[in-house]
């Protein structure tokens, strides 16, 4: 079982990492001359927030909910299971709003953080269900 909760410190680590790229969240502004313009920030940059796309800011705030819930669980052996399920889930739901805009607002590092939180999800499952 322990190996598990590592195994959940470590997506979330990798998560948070990916995040603070430049690379994960794409605005696309108008360009008098022609072609617009197309820039990506972090999922920690307020930008894209002050432009109306908040969903990857609350992923980041979620993913770093996440990884100290997860420190909590491992350090003071205490189950928060269910919590971390539940915050994990509703982090990679959110993690796919950008595709509501449209898929040229949606990037690789977005794609391997979906990933990640996938993943993140399902491992949380496992345990609960081995737990149960």
């Amino acid at each position: 079982m322990r190996a598990k909760r590592f195994i959940l410190i470590a997506l979330s680590v990798i998560t948070v990492i990916l995040e603070i790229l430049p690379y994960g969240v794409v605005c696309i502004f108008a360009n008098p001359e022609g072609e617009p313009w197309r820039r990506t920030y972090s999922y920690f940059d307020l930008t894209p927030y002050g432009y109306a796309n908040f969903a990857p800011f609350i992923v980041a705030l979620l993913t770093c909910v996440l990884l100290i819930l997860n420190l909590i669980s491992l350090l003071l052996k205490r189950s928060l299971r269910k919590t971390i399920i539940v915050i994990s889930a509703i982090a990679t739901v959110l993690s796919l709003a950008p595709l509501l805009y449209g898929v040229e607002y949606f990037t690789l590092t977005g794609a391997l953080i979906f990933i990640m939180l996938v993943a993140t999800t399902a491992v949380a499952i496992v345990k609960e269900k081995q737990w149960s």
